[in-house]
This record gives structure tokens, C-alpha cells and sequence, in this order.
């Protein structure tokens, strides 16, 4: 087993146009993690995915995952992505849950792209854990909001990934389903083992689960535990009614 973090970088920076995004970002996520990145509008929040993805060159600095420059990473199996669900997909599509859970295996797969009896078996194994096995036939354009969501996470962990990196998921969620969301991943990552990384704006909701909290307006705010994080007078004045939503209290 691996001793490298699952995440790391170190003193990344990257800028567009002459404009910087980040700057001299260095954050460690260990295997087991659960963070929740937070941070206003414009702060680098999903630029900072999409360098780890490798989908963006930084300007400077190191950016790995699991030891491995994220530009040359290729060993997509091991990370789950789920994007900001109202850009990912048609919602009139004519797509099956489980043809659009399927979807997840398939750029692991040699040209014909088919999936075999095993990949059927991990489509209704997912989706019978994540308790919308139920479904499986229905198209997405039927589904609630709720149900969306946990289709497009079925989609992203059919693989069994080590790292599940999730970028507001729960923007379009009224606050119950959302509630239920996050309870959702915080199971997968105590049982499952998985490190997860959420970008949200919810931090009064994520704190209940999420095990560290990093914040970014360009350059790293703070990252460490939640109980650091009330406790500190600094941050809590620069984060105002993030810090007043914070709960007492994890499970």
C-alpha cells in the first residue's frame, strides 16, 4: 500500500490570462480523509479540481495524486468525479439509470466499449447500495433531484474508487434531500474507506461529517479540523455567517 497521500500539492499556483486563481497553495490529504473545500465565488475552489484532474496546467508548484503529477496521472480508476450535476447531462436524454451509471466503466474499457455480465453485476450492486435499485429502468428525466444526485454518484464510485472528488453536489437539493445526500457520502467514506473531497457552501451541513475543512480565497485560509476551526477567533471573524452556521457537534 501506498505511503503517499492521496492529494498533495505544494506551493501550486495557476493563473488565466495573466490573472491569478491560486497561489501558493500546499495542502496533504491523507487516505480516509473527508474535506470540505469552501471559499467565495472566484477563489480557485474548482480551479483547484480541475488542476488535480489534470485539466488545467499550473503555473507553478506541484499538484499529485497518489504520488503521481496529476499531468501525468492515468490511473483514472482510482478517483471518482462528480461535477456540478446541472451541467453534466440532457435531462431529457433518453438514458436508463443504469445505462448512465454504466457510463462510469466505460473509458476504462478497450475499444468496442461493451460492458460484460460483471459490469452489469457492479451497475446493480451500486445502485442497490446507494438504495435506488428500484429505478434501475427509469430514465433520468423522470427522476427527482434527489434521485439525480445519487444516480450521478452511483456513476462516479461504480468503479470502487479510492478518491471521490465531488464539486457542489448539493447546490440544486432543497435542504432535507441534502441532508440525506451528505449523510450519504459520510457512509461511504467510514465504510467504504474512501477520501473524499467536497466543494460546497454549506458548511453549517458538511461540518456534522466532513472531517477537515480547507478554505480558499487564492491562497490557502485555513485547513485543519473543525474543532481548530471554531476555535479560532481570526477565522471566524473572516468567515462570518460561515462560522456562525458551524455546528457543536459531529457524529
Amino acid at each position: 500500500m501506498s505511503l503517499n497521500p492521496v492529494v498533495r500539492t505544494e506551493n501550486l499556483s495557476c493563473s488565466f490570462g495573466g490573472v491569478t486563481a491560486l497561489e501558493g497553495i500546499s495542502i496533504s490529504i491523507e487516505a480516509g480523509d473527508y474535506v470540505c473545500v469552501v471559499g467565495p465565488n472566484g477563489s480557485g475552489k474548482s480551479t483547484l479540481v480541475r488542476t488535480l484532474l489534470g485539466l488545467n496546467d499550473p503555473a507553478s508548484g506541484v499538484a499529485e495524486l497518489f504520488g503521481v503529477s496529476a499531468k501525468y496521472f492515468s490511473d483514472w480508476s482510482r478517483v471518482g468525479y462528480l461535477p456540478q450535476s446541472l451541467k453534466l447531462f440532457n435531462p431529457v436524454f433518453p438514458a436508463t439509470v443504469a445505462e448512465i451509471v454504466g457510463l462510469g466503466l466505460l473509458p476504462l474499457k478497450k475499444i468496442p466499449r461493451r460492458l460484460s455480465d460483471l459490469d452489469n453485476k457492479k451497475i446493480f450492486n451500486i445502485l442497490k447500495e446507494l438504495d435506488i435499485g428500484g429505478i434501475s429502468e427509469k430514465l433520468m428525466g423522470e427522476l427527482s433531484g434527489g434521485q439525480q444526485q445519487r444516480v450521478l454518484l452511483a456513476r462516479a464510485l461504480v468503479n470502487n474508487p479510492e478518491l471521490l472528488i465531488l464539486d457542489e453536489p448539493t447546490s440544486a437539493l432543497d435542504p432535507e434531500t441534502r441532508e440525506r445526500f451528505y449523510s450519504l457520502v459520510d457512509d461511504i467514506n467510514r465504510n467504504r474507506g474512501v477520501t473524499v473531497l467536497l466543494l460546497t457552501h454549506d458548511v453549517g451541513t458538511i461540518g456534522l461529517y466532513a472531517s477537515k475543512l480547507l478554505y480558499i480565497d487564492k491562497r490557502v485560509l485555513f485547513f485543519g479540523g473543525f474543532e481548530k476551526f471554531r476555535s479560532s477567533s481570526g477565522i471566524s471573524t473572516l468567515l462570518g455567517e460561515y462560522s456562525k452556521s458551524s455546528p457543536h457537534h459531529r457524529h
